[in-house]
């Protein structure tokens, strides 16, 4: 307990700094679960995030900016049916966004339609206690886990390094899928980070085992991890756009990256991060996440599709450009400046590491050798085993400056602030003509800002002024390429991330987004399609006003949404999400009133 309110002290002061926290709940026991050492009973991880959501929702609204947290849950943690729903409560939890850590054995159980084990760790006195047969599978289930010291960790054999976890209960995989799937049709969470994805390609693979991610779910981070991010935009390198001449500026895009580089690797020497654990972290490994932002902008603006084949080579291309010109950047800065000290630290090789990489057997490594941090990233990351093995041998023989070089984040306030509202990050334009939904300190509710996108003000201004979006007049009428997320298919948002992804070493901040009457059975297929794929994560939205009011919301959606009011009288009114209100002195929207009312939220800010 101690323990659990010293992490509320340290993530208040983590948000007051202006930084973003992940968490992971699901080492917390399970509701109902006897906690000897207390002798009473748990209420469970829920119970603790509803202080944490309290203490975020307090410290965002005295510094005047909202704060943002993410929580992890372990797909096979007894609880997990409440954190899915935990939403569907108006109010809570709603300084969080939620993520399912989703296994590749749960992916296969699903599709195989078998049973699913929701089990929890148990220690050596609970075994001998209640007697629990070790051999018997429907009791005990013996799992990777976090935290080993304090539970039953089996030393050798084909479990080596395993926890042993009782099993609470058994029920059908597609059960819990189908869950997952209605609350994220009707909530837009919880999110999926496939984590065992993430671990097989970490970087850091030999010395963390990553459970939660940063709020957007672009950097997963071990515990005090950090990330310093930063973002190129890609408008600026399209030459000659919306003509047949139109191209990308690949020298100068390489010029950028390698500066850009330079100068998130300066900042990791002035990180500002409030909390020692998180310094010194940042300080061993010197990790940094550079991304772009202005891609979907940048296609449309060299006439490209965004989704179609031409379009997915240009973003893989324009990523593993990124990627590479960081690399060697890192390499140039270790003879320079030094490399990151994880470099030079040695490792024990354990069964658990050979397990993970068999080749290093074959290699001739065995279980206590002592290997360098620098041979096991630069030779036995899967992540680095893309790139030319001469890029391999020059990090295994010489380390580079730092861990991690690339993130795409969502951009959206650096998007609409300083790029003129191109596309964000790696996503399609939201649409050319729609609102965003904004806090402004001391107001009442979120106030409704109208907003263009980039390559529509870009082509008004270059090609022509009268242009605009769904016009059927043929002087106004925009290209084909126009396309934004209301009409581009869901399979084309999962392969433009899977292009991406692959040259990215931490992770992408994406949402699908899809219209409201989306077929259900198509939307569960996406997730399939995700994972297959190989993605690390899958985030999709879908305007339900019943549930929450976007961000982002085009006024087609408003005006097609009605809400109702209820008067001090008894009496009801109905009107328009896009209609305004005076209300309480101030003029709000109808959408944005009836959000602030329901949620709980309305003159907190």
């Amino acid at each position: 307990m101690t323990d659990i309110l010293d992490k509320v002290h340290e993530a208040g002061l983590t948000l007051k700094a202006g930084c973003g926290i992940g968490y992971e709940y699901s080492t917390l026991r399970p509701k109902g679960a006897f906690v000897a050492g207390a002798g009473a009973y748990t209420s469970g991880p829920l119970s603790f995030m509803d202080i944490y959501d309290r203490m975020c929702f307090t410290v965002s609204s005295a510094g005047g900016r909202r704060g943002a947290q993410m929580a992890t849950f372990d797909i096979a943690h007894p609880d997990v049916t409440d954190f899915i729903k935990a939403k569907r409560e108006d109010g809570r939890l709603r300084q969080f966004n939620l993520s399912c850590l989703i296994t590749k054995d749960f992916m296969e159980a699903v599709k195989s339609d078998s049973d699913w084990k929701l089990a929890f760790p148990v220690t050596e006195k609970e075994v001998k206690e209640d007697k629990l047969d070790l051999t018997d599978p429907k009791k005990v289930v013996w799992k990777n886990w976090p935290v080993k010291e304090k539970y039953l960790t089996e030393k050798k054999g084909t479990n080596a390094g395993k926890v042993a976890c009782r099993v609470y209960k058994i029920i059908k995989a597609r059960r819990v899928w189908d869950i997952i799937m209605s609350s994220t049709y009707d909530y837009a969470e919880p999110g999926f980070i496939l984590v065992d994805r993430v671990n097989e390609m970490n970087n850091n693979w030999f010395c963390e085992d990553i459970r939660a991610t940063n709020p957007c779910g672009e950097q997963p981070l071990p515990p005090y991890g950090a990330c310093l991010l930063g973002s190129i935009n890609l408008t600026k390198f399209v030459k000659h756009p919306f003509t047949n001449k139109s191209y990308f500026d690949w020298d100068k895009y390489k010029k950028v990256i390698s500066t850009f580089t330079r100068m998130l690797d300066n900042v990791v020497e002035i990180n500002g991060l409030p909390l020692e654990k998180q310094r010194a972290e940042i300080a061993r490994k010197r990790r940094h996440g550079m991304g772009y932002l202005g891609l979907g902008s940048s296609l449309s603006m060299m006439q490209m599709v965004y989704g179609d084949d031409e379009s997915i080579k240009f973003t893989e291309e324009v990523t593993k450009v990124l990627a590479q010109i960081g690399w060697e950047v890192g390499i140039e800065l270790a003879k320079e400046k030094g490399a990151a000290p994880i470099m030079d630290e040695e490792f024990e090789v354990n069964a658990q590491m050979l397990a993970m990489r068999p080749e290093m057997k074959k290699d001739g490594h065995n279980i206590g050798d002592k290997v360098k941090g620098k041979v096991l990233l630069g030779k036995y990351s899967r992540y680095m085993q893309q790139f030319p093995k001469k890029l391999q041998d020059q990090i295994s023989e010489s380390g580079i400056r730092f861990t991690h070089h690339s993130s795409i984040a969502p951009t959206g306030t650096i998007s609409l602030s300083l790029a003129n509202n191109a596309s964000n990050g790696i996503e399609p334009s939201f649409a050319h003509h729609y609102s965003r939904n904004v806090i402004r300190e001391g107001k009442k509710s979120k106030e409704k800002v109208d907003v263009f996108s980039f390559e529509l003000l870009a082509y008004r201004h270059l090609i022509n002024q009268k242009a605009m979006p769904f016009s059927d007049k043929e002087d106004e009428k925009l290209p084909g390429y126009f396309i934004d997320s209301s009409t581009i298919k869901a399979k084309a948002h999962v392969d433009i991330q899977a292009a991406s992804q692959k040259w990215i070493d931490s992770s992408i901040s994406k949402t699908i987004n899809v219209p409201t009457d989306y077929d259900y059975e198509d939307f569960k297929n996406i997730y399939l399609y995700a994972y297959e794929k190989g993605l690390k994560g899958c985030t999709t939205f879908r305007f339900n006003p019943e549930a929450f009011q976007g961000v982002l919301v085009t006024e087609k959606d408003l005006e097609n949404t009605t809400y109702q009011f209820t008067l001090d009288d008894g009496a009801t009114i109905e009107v328009k999400g896009n209609e305004e209100i005076e209300y309480d002195g101030e003029t709000h929207s109808a959408a944005n009133l009836y959000d602030a009312l329901k949620e709980g939220y309305y003159g907190k800010f």
